[in-house]
Parts: C-alpha cells; sequence; structure tokens
C-alpha cells in the first residue's frame, strides 16, 4: 500500500464519509458507532475547512483510508484551541500513516495560530497513546467511564500539546 497524505478537499468527502462508517462500526476508537447522515458529515468536514482547520486524509490511489482533522472547540476564551480526531482503517494500520497526518494536522494548526490541541483516547488505545506520546501530548487526567460500549465502561485519557 502506497499512500499519500493530502489536505482534505471536496472531492475526498464521500470516500471520508465510507472509511468513517467503517471505523465507527469497530467500536474501539471512535465516540460514534457509525457514521452520522452524509450530509451532516459533509457539513462538518466544510465546516472544518472553511474556518482554516487542519483537516487532511490518507489516500491509497482515490480511495481514502484514514483522516487527522482539528476542529474548534466552544467559546470565544477557547479560539486558540483545537479538538482533534484520528483514525485509520484498519489495512492501513501500523504502516507510519497515524505519525504524517498527525504532523500534518499539527503544522497546519501552529500555521493557524492556535497553540493548544486536545484529544480524548480510550485507556485501553495504547498505539494511539504511545503515537500522541512521541509528538509530545502530554497526559492532563483519566476521564473515568468516559465512554459506553455494549454496556461496558471504557475510561479515556485526557492529553493535550501546547505550542
Amino acid at each position: 500500500m502506497s499512500c499519500a497524505v493530502v489536505a482534505t478537499t471536496e472531492a475526498h468527502f464521500e470516500s471520508l464519509h465510507r472509511a468513517l462508517d467503517v471505523v465507527a462500526r469497530e467500536h474501539r476508537f471512535l465516540a460514534l458507532m457509525q457514521a452520522p447522515p452524509l450530509e451532516k458529515s459533509l457539513a462538518f468536514y466544510r465546516g472544518v475547512i472553511d474556518s482554516g482547520f487542519a483537516h487532511f486524509v490518507a489516500l491509497d490511489g482515490e480511495k481514502v483510508v484514514g483522516w487527522c482533522d482539528v476542529s474548534p472547540v466552544f467559546g470565544h476564551s477557547r479560539a486558540h484551541i483545537g479538538l482533534l480526531g484520528i483514525a485509520l482503517l484498519p489495512e492501513a494500520r501500523h504502516r507510519g500513516l497515524g505519525a504524517q497526518l498527525l504532523q500534518a494536522a499539527i503544522d497546519k494548526s501552529w500555521a493557524r495560530g492556535l497553540t493548544r490541541i486536545e484529544l480524548s483516547v480510550r485507556a485501553d488505545n495504547l498505539n494511539a497513546k504511545a503515537l500522541y506520546e512521541r509528538f509530545g501530548f502530554v497526559h492532563e487526567g483519566l476521564q473515568r467511564r468516559a465512554s459506553l460500549v455494549g454496556g461496558i465502561y471504557h475510561d479515556a485519557h485526557a492529553m493535550a500539546l501546547l505550542r
């Protein structure tokens, strides 16, 4: 698999939505259990891109196999903060794409003027936590019972990277 990491455009949206649905249905990595309706996803993608926030995809040909975005958080006093989201399709994992996507998103976020990037990662997602730590994200706390999947609660780590 030879992949390229590029800034997300409208041409990627439908494939991105399909990738989101695949990862969401794994019930392990995202807050979603399935992708929202296409129109809602398109509005989110456009909102992130139109506001100048980071949104990148990993492409295998024309197929989106991963993404990373840094979206705005609510509140005027938090305009310097972005919320990180990242995921890869199963076949794209453990190939260095997560690091490429993350670096692109961090670089764009700093260039946009952000000074803090936040994320929440499930405590049992050790690979993702290790990736974030490698990039300098710091553990800020444990969110107990942060998600409920199939009747089982999962804790999450609150992490952040400061510029």
